[in-house]
């Protein structure tokens, strides 16, 4: 048993189970109208489930002497709706029970849908809302990104907001995403520092910097610099991701002032890949020598940090190859933020260049005039053949003049630029789109008293404006999505549901075409919401469902939080293999959503979508064929039955382990959540952690059968541990393996045993057995819930069980065609749950 999940939930179902056999043998006078449905539950339930589940022995923490049929509470259709869940899947009863016949299940199962379904109508009004939520960090940056029409990711503006709260990892569920007062004061930092950075900035004329010498680099450098450059060059000797840090970014020590005022500048680097061509052994570095070497800029702030090491804000603001037989100049237009400083670092670079230099000094010795060993840059930089980048001038020059005066002055102030005469409605027009929605009387009436406040105050008309803009953007109205269809109706109005449907699938405000359709009431037309659904999703912006909704239901936000040792792992940090992770779920996704792709596909695939990272991770012929420049690639899987689907993905066997080792438990929690949208309860408090009283086991095996012996532990890992068996053949970041390592007391690796029997009586071999008994036994359930997580992420709530009407004809109709990606996601957004409040 897991330590911390396991319990009561197949003892509670049981349990369940019992309770209504026991008080449908007790039902009142006006359930007895009801006869024949009351005593066949009644006779089969009393029949498997009675002996082991009563009034004394029952385990459940709960009372079940009220369930009656029929059902006449929403806790009696939840409990009715698990024993179906139950039965159907074959968990209950236990294996080492006498067992129902088919014939058995199919009418305990009848007559409880039945009764579920009589019960419809009464429950349907009680549905769930949405609770009026605030925008997620990641949806604030992105729609003040939308609005400024540039990147707002160099300015950090949610870098100190409180880490947003998430609910069954979901980050848009309006209950968790909690505001405080210190959110509040944060949210007008971030909103004064973006206007008057981008709106409020000075005008100047732009400058020119040339830098040729006094490339100082700190630490351990500085000594090999001087002595064998005199700082005239500046290099770079490793990629930035490392615990060194020597080396892994360059930066300009006369220019740590930054630029005067945020714009673009062009930056011009005269540079050389140095020995790329080195007959040192390449393992040293743990990088290809095949790629050319990469440059790339990103800013940095002395005030912010050390200049040498990362800093919070460095989003890579341009890239490009360096050449290795001589110099070249190098260009690139980024945008720079007041006070930010260009840096250089080298992606692909060699990993942890202190070590590589131990290791050159301390094998290649006899090359060297002077041999010195341990950190002996100097000798290596005069005579050897070190890998590095050389950069012997940078230019700078900016900022560089925009048209109408740059992009968030048009999306501010329109073509015409701020007027004085037309601040007002100017501003009126900027909150409209902020707002998302037609502005009534009092926004702008608020509007417009900050403004004539300001002038009142001796404020310039354009720093009036400026201020009202701040109002605007730290306005309840702005930071939430908030409602203006009355109380009273339960579908949401036409503009409601275009901030609902542009946020589902943006994550954004909705364009000028959503927003004039919203407007003019077409929206809520069925036609109509199905054209405009498809056209977002067509649309690129739409990639920011992809990655929120998969960072949701799969998890992959969370890759990196517990990462793998470096010492064991290096390739996880030297290729940065977080990052190829996360794009193969979304392309594989964004594939099926283009090509309605049928959602099976998430449980098993003969193809998949790789880099050349993943391909040599994956062992896959294309890390022969592919080159870093090529990206990402469809590849075919053919007959190989090490990948194909979300359970071959690297990412989902990073996220499911810890970093350090493997448990077929947490994999099988993973999977019985994510795959087939089950919760395992949390353990009772007397159940022992997993270590305890398994002497003898040798094999994590060997371990669960011991903790199963327990049979509190048992109801649970009957469930859990089936579905992480097969996952075994994958270490904690997803490479094949066909043993454990070898224990620290040297003793012999034992071998994996991927096989495995579920609780339904389904056997599998090996993990491509398991993807087909999983696409064989449990697709619906599978395809269910998906649509329930789909459905909990766009409106920003879970769903309840009176939810579950909607989404069986949500389901049938997505089974009808195909499991189609694509329809299933129209289909979640024009479901009535979706159009609601």
């Amino acid at each position: 048993m897991r330590s911390s999940q396991c319990g009561g939930q197949a003892i509670m179902l049981a349990a369940w189970m019992f309770a209504v056999s026991t008080t449908a043998l007790h039902t009142s006078t006006a359930a007895e109208a009801n006869t024949d449905q009351v005593s066949v539950s009644a006779a089969l339930l009393t029949k498997y489930c009675a002996d082991c589940h009563n009034a004394d022995l029952s385990e459940g923490d709960r009372e079940f002497e009220s369930f009656s049929l029929p059902i006449q509470s929403e806790q009696h259709l939840i409990t009715a709706d698990e024993i179906i869940d139950q039965v159907t899947l074959k968990l209950m009863p236990p294996e080492d029970a006498d067992q129902p016949s088919d014939d058995e299940r199919l009418k305990l199962v009848g007559e409880l849908r039945d009764s579920i379904q009589q019960a419809r109508d009464q429950f349907k009004s009680s549905g769930g809302r949405t609770v009026m939520r605030r925008l997620s960090n990641r949806e604030y940056e992105t729609t003040l990104a939308t609005l400024m029409n540039r990147r707002v990711d160099t300015l950090g503006l949610t870098a100190d907001f409180p880490k947003d709260n998430t609910s069954h990892h979901i980050d848009t569920i309006g209950e968790s995403l909690v505001t405080s007062g210190f959110l509040l004061d944060q949210y007008f930092q971030a909103a004064t520092r973006l206007i008057e950075t981008r709106l409020g900035k000075p005008a100047i004329e732009p400058k020119s910097w040339h830098f040729t010498d006094n490339f100082q680099q700190y630490e351990e450098l500085t000594g090999s610099h001087k002595s064998v450059f005199n700082f005239e060059y500046l290099c770079l000797y490793e990629q930035p991701n490392t615990d060194t840090r020597q080396g892994g970014y360059g930066h300009i020590e006369d220019f740590l002032e930054g630029v005067p005022v945020s714009g673009l500048y062009d930056i011009e680097v005269h540079a050389q890949a140095m020995h790329r061509d080195t007959h040192y052994d390449p393992k040293i570095f743990r990088i290809d020598f095949s790629e050319p070497f990469q440059l790339a800029v990103v800013p940095g702030d002395a005030t912010k940090g050390h200049i040498h090491y990362p800093q919070a804000i460095e989003p890579i603001l341009a890239s490009a190859i360096v050449p290795d037989e001589e110099p070249e100049w190098l260009k690139f237009r980024v945008w720079l933020e007041a006070g930010q400083t260009p840096r250089f670092i080298f992606p692909n670079g060699p990993y942890e260049s202190r070590a590589s230099v131990i290791a050159i000094n301390k094998r290649y010795k006899k090359e060297f005039k002077n041999p010195k060993e341990g950190v002996s840059r100097s000798t290596l930089l005069r005579e050897g053949a070190l890998p590095h980048i050389k950069i012997g001038e940078i230019k700078v020059h900016g900022p560089v003049e925009e048209p109408g005066g740059g992009n968030e002055e048009l999306a501010v102030f329109g073509e015409q630029g701020f007027q004085p005469d037309e601040a007002l409605p100017q501003l009126f027009a900027f909150a409209q789109k902020a707002f998302r929605r037609p502005l009534d009387k009092s926004d702008r009436d608020r509007i417009k008293a900050i403004y004539k406040k300001r002038l009142s105050q001796e404020a310039t008309p354009r720093q009036s404006a400026l201020d009202a803009l701040k109002l605007i953007l730290c306005s309840p109205s702005f930071l939430y999505l908030s409602e203006i269809t009355p109380e009273a109706e339960t579908l949401l109005r036409p503009m409601d549901l275009a901030s609902r449907l542009s946020y589902a699938i943006w994550a954004a405000p909705p364009d000028d075409q959503l927003f004039k359709v919203a407007e003019s009431g077409k929206l809520a037309e069925s036609d109509e919401l199905k054209n405009q659904i498809t056209r977002m999703v067509a649309d690129n912006r739409c990639d920011e469902f992809v990655n929120g909704f998969l960072d949701s239901w799969l998890n992959l936000r969370d890759i990196g939080n517990l990462p793998p040792p470096r010492n064991t792992m290096p390739e996880y940090y030297a290729e940065n293999l977080p990052e190829p992770m996360k794009q193969e779920a979304r392309l594989f996704f964004r594939s099926l959503l283009d090509e309605n792709g049928s959602v099976m596909d998430f449980l098993n695939a003969d193809y998949t979508f790789a880099d050349k990272r993943l391909a040599k991770l994956y062992r896959l012929p294309e890390q022969d064929t592919l080159r870093l420049a090529d990206g990402f690639q469809r590849v075919s899987l053919g007959k190989n039955i090490q990948r194909g689907g979300v359970l071959g993905m690297a990412g989902v066997l990073t996220v499911s382990a810890n970093g350090v080792d493997t448990s077929p438990v947490t994999r099988g929690v993973w999977v019985l959540e994510n795959i087939l949208g089950i919760t395992p309860p949390p353990p009772p408090d007397e159940v022992p952690a997993i270590d305890a009283d398994v002497s003898g086991a040798t094999t994590i095996r060997q371990r669960l059968a011991k903790h199963r012996e327990d049979k509190t532990c048992y109801v649970c890992h009957r469930n859990i541990d089936p579905l992480g068996f097969a996952l075994e053949t994958f270490d904690p970041i997803g490479r094949w393996r066909d043993k454990y390592p070898k224990p620290s007391d040297k003793g012999t690796s034992a071998k994996i045993d991927p096989s495995g029997k579920l609780p339904s009586g389904e056997t599998y071999d090996n993990f491509a057995n398991f993807k087909q008994v999983l696409l064989e036994t449990r697709s619906e359930p599978f395809a269910r819930n998906l649509i329930e997580k789909m459905l909990s992420y766009t409106t920003g709530r879970h769903m309840e069980r009176t939810d579950q009407y909607e989404i069986d004809e949500i389901l049938a109709r997505v089974k009808a065609d195909g499991y189609g990606l694509q329809t299933m996601v129209t289909e979640v957004l024009t479901s009535e749950i979706f159009r609601s409040r």
